[in-house]
């Protein structure tokens, strides 16, 4: 197994900041970027079910529209590649048995071995949630794989920015996710940061580690 160097993990989390202006020039390779969709399918869920959808978006048209309903922001225009963080709403017994579906096939069992886990997964999200409630819990879900693209774009030397400053349902309708059942919960803007980001050398503002970690 490979494993990273703990110096270069802790440089690289150090390296990354929240970028505010972007290279419009650069790009990301094909060959990273496909890293990073990875990286996103590889994001852990709970139940494993991946109540979300990742949206990627690279046409310098769609981006530029996407600018006023993100505050004005430059980053969605300027930023490589842009990812919208979208859960599917309203989660139900369809998505759950597609799930069981595709473990069944990687696994090479039956679905019908998986009944109890079925059962699990419908009573805790179904049966004991309403819809407003499992859409909160898809909603959690989807930041994980937020951390998971900042880190793994950290590690490759990819600038990001997770954005929550920015229009959902206004998102929602440029894109035409409501049509798809989905719903844009947060943003990342991925490319490589400008010279004059002045955001780049600024000091991170941490508490210190023994007042945020509690050993017990």
């Amino acid at each position: 197994m490979n494993t990273i160097d703990r110096e270069q993990l802790v440089n690289q989390l150090h390296w990354r900041y929240a970028t505010k202006q972007f290279d419009p020039r650069r790009k990301i390779s094909a060959e990273d970027w496909s890293a990073l969709e990875e990286a996103l399918v590889l994001t852990p869920s709970s139940f494993g079910l991946q109540p979300w959808k990742f949206i990627v978006i690279t046409d310098p048209a769609v981006k530029e529209k996407l600018v006023a309903a993100s505050w004005g922001q430059r980053q969605p225009a300027d930023c490589s590649h842009l990812v919208v963080f979208a859960i599917k709403k309203d989660l139900g017994e369809r998505e759950i048995d597609a799930f069981l579906k595709r473990m069944a096939e990687v696994r090479n069992v039956s679905v019908e071995s998986l009944k109890a886990h079925r059962d699990m997964m419908v009573g805790s999200l179904v049966k004991g949630m309403d819809s407003a409630a499992r859409n909160t819990w898809a909603q959690r879900q989807v930041y994980i794989g937020v951390g998971t693209f900042l880190t793994s774009a950290a590690l490759l030397g990819i600038d990001a920015c997770p954005m929550e400053g920015f229009e959902p349902a206004k998102y929602d309708e440029i894109l035409g996710l409501d049509k798809l059942g989905l719903s844009a919960v947060v943003v990342a803007t991925a490319g490589y940061r400008t010279t004059t980001d002045k955001y780049a050398t600024l000091k991170k503002v941490r508490f210190p580690k023994d007042e945020v970690i509690l050993h017990i």
